[in-house]
Formats: structure tokens, sequence, C-alpha cells
């Protein structure tokens, strides 16, 4: 067989090939991509008080990763505690949390049981402030259940101990974007930067963090 003739049929099936696995790997990696349009709410939420949730932190940060109560509050989130990391849906967003100026760690092993052995959809694998999404099913999650599977209070008014006044307001920010609605029922998108910001306008972020540096596999 010429060469010519050889180089062109390996051509017609690399070609495709090629384009089928550049396919599969952006629908992974954007199937759930950030709008980058504002923020996006969802209709409701099974808990809409998170102030009664076993083993809630409603004090100064900064705050642990809530293990005490978890398997409790997945049940009443009705989220399940996974024997391993769910596949059906898999993102990752990233979460900047500021009180009066200062940056507030989100821990690792959020929605990690290990003693346990039991995993939440929603969880964090190190201090990056990086949330995962690995969930047995596809469905769409929010922000304040990721914090109520952290264990920290987040209401329209509220952060853990901290609550509107004088001193203080809560604002969040998705993308850039103020949320003006609730922000317990943002939906979380792959790819989304939040940031949750206690404290004066003087305190805010400047600029306030629009965007963050993602590893091109997450």
């Amino acid at each position: 067989m010429a060469p010519s003739q050889s180089r062109l049929r390996w051509l017609r099936f690399a070609i495709p090939a090629a384009l089928l696995v550049g396919l599969v790997g952006f629908y992974q990696l954007y199937r759930s991509g950030s709008p980058s349009t504002g923020p996006i709410y969802l209709p409701s939420l099974t808990v809409s008080d998170p102030s009664s949730l076993p083993g809630i932190q409603t004090g100064q940060p900064p705050w642990n990763a809530g293990t005490s109560g978890l398997r409790d509050r997945l049940r009443a989130l009705g989220l399940p505690a996974l024997g391993s990391e769910g596949t059906a849906l898999h993102t990752h967003e990233h979460l900047d949390v500021f009180v009066h100026g200062r940056p507030v760690t989100v821990p690792a092993d959020i929605g990690i049981d290990r003693t346990g052995g039991f995993i939440s959809p929603l969880h964090t694998h190190d201090p990056s402030g990086v949330i995962h999404v690995e969930s047995a099913t596809t469905r769409a999650f929010s922000l304040g259940q990721f914090f109520d599977v952290w264990g920290v209070r987040f209401t329209r008014d509220c952060l853990g101990g901290l609550c509107a006044s004088g001193s203080g307001t809560l604002r969040v920010f998705v993308d850039g974007h103020e949320a003006a609605g609730d922000p317990r029922r943002l939906e979380l998108f792959a790819h989304e930067e939040i940031v949750v910001a206690f404290g004066t306008a003087a305190e805010l972020p400047s600029p306030v963090p629009r965007s963050y540096g993602f590893r091109i596999l997450e």
C-alpha cells in the first residue's frame, strides 16, 4: 500500500477519535459550567432555616469542618451519606469567605466522616476553598446546602454567629455579580467563583474576586 494511502486511512480514524475525546472532555468539564450571567436561584430548599440543624455552628470564625452531627444533617437535608464519591455529576466551584475584611479558611474534609466511613455529595478535600460536587445522581445543588453540610449557619443575614447589624451586613457575589436574592438558594455551577463576605462596604475585598485558577482537570 502506498504511504499516502496508509496515512490517509490513519487520519480518517484518528481525526474522528480525537474529536470524540475532545467533545467528551468538554462535556464533562463544562456540562454544568457557570453561566457567567450572574446568580441563578433554585426554587426551594428542603431546609429554609438551618439554625435547628444538628451540630450547626453559630459562633465566631474560624469554623471547623462540621463532622459533628453530619449524618443527621444530611438526613435532614435529604442528601445521601455515600460510601464513595458519586460519579454521575462531578463539578468544582471555589468559595472565598471574608469576615470584616479578613479571609476565613474553608477547611478540608467538609462533608467527609472518615470514622463513619461516608461522604456527602458536597465536600472539600483541602483548605483551598474548592467545593467538590460528586453526586451519584444528576441534580442541582445550592450554596445553602453546602453551608449546611459544613455545619455553619448561613441565611440572608447571618453567617455563623455574625448577623446583620450596624457593624456589618452579609453580601454574596457570584463571578463578581452581587446576589440580591436569597443566597441559600444560589445554584452551584462548575467553575464559579463565589464570595461570601460579612462586614462593612469598606471591608469588602478590592476587587471582589471574579474567577479562580482551576486546574485543567478540575
